[in-house]
């Protein structure tokens, strides 16, 4: 029996892998810092209501995280296809690797922006001078999802790579 499938049979799922990875841990990460820091406001809010929409930021911040897993997770799923261009583990581990880089780096943003954002506000309530210093660590934290994402995108070029077709 002949199959019209180009390349390893079993790297797609691997690509597939990244693909979720990317997504599923840039989301749990952007969940726990809008949960976190989404806590934080609510708490702010009753001492100071005036201040909310100022320390809707870090909620913000946490959110685009997400986003950041959606490019690499399209990135990723629109570049395997096996019937018209070969597949192979190469390309596959590529693109698990490019899905772990940029997933994994959105968890631990996520953390640390609600980590950040929870004390933050609350501190911002008590004190309006720690604002300034506050937007500056979360852009800090925010960063290290921006070099998953960039990293990410630079591994997920490679596949492909692998041979020559």
């Amino acid at each position: 029996m002949s199959s019209i499938f180009n390349g390893d049979e079993t790297a797609p799922f691997f690509g597939f892998l990244g693909a979720a990875s990317a997504l599923v841990f840039s989301c749990m990460g952007a969940a726990y810092g809008t949960a976190k820091s989404g806590v934080g406001v609510a708490s702010m809010g009753v001492m100071r209501p005036e201040l909310v929409m100022k320390s809707i930021v870090p909620v913000v911040m946490a959110g685009v995280l997400g986003i950041y897993g959606l490019i690499i997770a399209v990135i990723i799923s629109t570049g395997i296809n096996p019937k018209a261009k070969g597949y192979y583990l190469f390309d596959g581990y590529a693109h698990l690797s490019s899905g772990l880089a940029c997933g994994l780096a959105g968890l631990s943003a996520g953390m640390a922006i609600g980590i950040v954002g929870d004390a933050g506000v609350r501190a911002n309530a008590q004190q309006p001078k720690l604002f300034v210093g506050m937007i500056l660590i979360l852009i800090f934290a925010e960063a290290l999802a921006l070099y998953g994402l960039i990293v990410g995108i630079i591994l997920s070029s490679r596949a492909g790579q692998s041979r020559a077709d």
